[in-house]
């Protein structure tokens, strides 16, 4: 099961998004962002991401100042092809959501099956 993380260090998340839009637009294409959507129940804010071909242990799961970072790789297939289409992405994948509220970290949970990574974040209760 993947494992949700808050990080630390602010710094990581604004580092890393100011490096991806100072870079050019070559750069960035090799980093591709799978289907994602995002919805809120009465106790939890839900993310799911639409992405075959993995494993539980494909992917990274942080949280960082209600900012959600999904990102892994997917490998390619090792032999060689003649493609005639090829629509199917792989490699380094990335995708974030920012969420409405603060969520209970503790009680976060992921799960990947049948090709679609479900994350569910009970919302904080508040006093």
């Amino acid at each position: 099961m993947p494992t949700v993380i808050r990080k630390s260090s602010t710094t990581f998340l604004e580092t890393r998004r100011e490096i991806l839009h100072a870079v050019s637009w070559q750069v960035r294409s090799n980093v591709w962002s799978p289907p994602t959507d995002e919805f809120e129940t009465d106790k939890a804010y839900v993310v799911l991401v639409e992405i075959a071909g993995m494993h539980d242990d494909d992917f990274e799961v942080s949280l960082e100042n209600n900012l959600l970072l999904i990102s892994g790789t997917r490998s390619d297939f090792l032999e060689r092809r003649a493609y005639q289409q090829m629509e199917i992405r792989f490699g380094k994948f990335e995708t974030s959501v920012n969420l409405p509220g603060p969520v209970n970290i503790e009680q976060a949970r992921a799960e990947y099956k049948d090709g679609f990574l479900m994350i569910i974040l009970p919302k904080e209760k508040s006093d």
